[in-house]
């Protein structure tokens, strides 16, 4: 029994120095072995164990539980660190140090509601006062990530204000009103359940996994595919290190289509997606084929697009590739009416215009100011046809002669108002009406702007070529808020009014803009500053 007892403080030694240098996998390789033999000490009936020393076994048992769930919460192994913390706590139930570990585990899993409670009983220990600012902060956390869980009341403003210096504002999972649905478009589809104004949050999910690495423009082609191919391959390690962890990961992302017989999926409930508790009975721990994975990621994963660098041109060489489950449910469109931003590890969805109840959520998973043979070419490589009411309408106009030789005279040489003119005089020979003078407009945005940015051109054409308020209204009603839209109106605002200030009217229709593109998240003042930015 000796012999043991000091084999079990060893141990216990060992996997608290390698815990302390944050050396986790070999911590809990040690701690596995503490664990086992104080299981086998305390359950062989063969042992003569002194009563007395069953208590203080409990106790290392618990300890040791613990400290190796802790070890497993740092390399992000949350389902096997809850089920540490869930027999450590059937030994000693109010164990501080317990209480606290699962509470940062179900904080990092975004069960706000279940991690408050561990949090709070813990604060109901009075051996450990010096430890309360600490669990204060989480305290405080979870309430605040709660909060915004069930309202979808974020703001971004300091962050942005701060020039996006320093780490990301920390998000909480929310989902708004919308749900999965039978699409129309392809397979299964996000809907809307009520009316939204642009600038409503919808989505806010956290990646699966993130692999991103900084390619600088001016490397040679070959470096940015080998960059490119190494980034997929890390991607693809990540994901498969958190299926390999995660029950619920694997089941949620073998619910995604691999881009074959979309009309026989299933429709999954919504609240399949939402933080859940305890119990994953509702999972099922099926393998998943890895050429089957390749085709789900292959057809559902993003690039991630920095507000950073839309806005203030920053971290532009930063490239990243991402699988957000929820929103790989949102079908492409031309015409889109919802809008994504990345902050850190999370996505956030928000409506880019006004949206109907029943109405299905689309953005363009490509540029919408691509003219329509490139967007055509485009879908063909990702192994779909776009049939959006903007396609169709350009298909049906892309055939005439008139049409073709205004795209063969584009980088001709050819002056862009003239290329403007001719454009705007076919429409109206066409009898291209409300928004199909948007989207065509959008096709040719290149052109439109620079006529628009060039002082002489306008000289040139002036009432000839139509307004620029009247284009950007028709464009935005095509395919919603764009920052290349809200440079050419905040540029239009600052030449029109000088360095005195913009117009009230003026303001506020950029504002209504900037809704549309980064939606209702962050306050007044602060849109105002990014739309000057975008006019320097």
């Amino acid at each position: 029994m000796e012999e043991e007892e000091d084999r079990i403080q060893n141990l216990r030694s060992k996997a608290t120095e390698l815990l302390l240098r944050k050396e986790w996998k070999d911590s809990i390789e040690v701690y596995s072995e503490l664990i086992s033999l104080c299981h086998d000490q305390i359950s062989n009936p063969h042992q003569n164990l002194d009563p007395n020393n069953l208590p203080k076994l409990k106790k290392s048992l618990c300890l040791a539980l613990c400290n190796r769930a802790e070890a497993r919460l740092n390399l992000q192994d949350y389902p096997q660190a809850l089920q540490d913390c869930n027999e450590a706590s059937q030994i000693g139930n109010t164990h501080f140090k317990t209480l606290l570990c699962k509470g940062k585990i179900l904080l990092s899993l975004n069960q706000y509601g279940l991690a408050l409670d561990c949090f709070k009983k813990a604060s109901l220990d009075p051996n450990e006062l010096e430890n309360y600012e600490m669990l204060n902060g989480y305290l405080e956390k979870c309430k605040k990530f709660e909060f915004l869980s069930r309202t979808g009341a974020f703001d971004i403003s300091d962050w942005v204000v701060n020039k996006f210096q320093g780490k990301p504002p920390e998000l909480a999972e929310y989902i708004g009103s919308i749900e999965i649905k039978k699409s129309d478009i392809s397979g299964r589809g996000l809907f809307a359940t009520k009316n939204l104004d642009c600038g409503n949050l919808l989505l806010v999910t956290k990646a699966v996994a993130v692999e991103r690495a900084i390619v600088p423009e001016s490397v040679f082609q070959d470096s940015k595919e080998q960059a490119q191919l190494d980034m997929w391959k890390n991607f693809i390690d990540k994901i498969l290190e958190s299926i390999k962890k995660c029950v619920r990961t694997r089941d949620l992302i073998c619910k995604l289509s691999n881009g074959e017989n979309e009309d026989d999926l299933e429709v999954p409930d919504i609240d399949l997606f939402r933080p859940v508790g305890e119990d994953s009975s509702t999972f099922h721990d099926k393998k998943i084929d890895k050429e089957k994975l390749l085709n789900i990621l292959d057809v559902n994963s993003l690039v991630e697009e920095l507000i950073s660098a839309k806005v203030l041109g920053k971290n532009s060489d930063v490239h990243g590739i991402g699988l957000w489950i929820l929103s790989s449910f949102i079908n492409h469109s031309c015409d889109p009416n919802v809008r994504r931003s990345h902050i850190g590890d999370h996505v956030t969805i928000h409506a880019c215009r006004d949206i109907k109840a029943g109405e299905e959520l689309t953005f363009a998973y490509f540029d919408v100011f691509t003219p329509f043979r490139d967007r055509e070419e485009k879908a063909k490589n990702w192994g779909f046809v776009c049939k959006c009411k903007r396609c169709n309408l350009e298909k049906g106009v892309s055939s005439n002669q008139e049409m073709m030789e205004i795209e063969m005279f584009l980088g001709k040489g050819l002056d862009n108002g003239g290329v403007v003119y001719r454009l705007e005089e076919n429409m109206r020979r066409w009898m291209v009406r409300g928004k199909g003078k948007g989207y065509l407009r959008s096709s040719f945005w290149r052109v439109y702007s620079e006529v628009y940015e060039s002082e002489r051109s306008l000289r040139k054409w002036g009432s000839k070529v139509p307004l620029m308020e009247n284009v950007l209204d028709s464009v935005v009603d095509a395919v919603g808020s764009d920052e290349r839209i809200v440079k050419l109106l905040m540029r239009g605002l600052k030449r029109k009014n000088g360095h005195k200030g913009n117009g009230i009217v003026e303001m506020e229709k950029a504002m209504k803009l900037g809704r549309g593109l980064y939606g209702k998240i962050m306050k007044k003042q602060t849109l105002r500053t990014i739309l000057i930015q975008l006019g320097n």
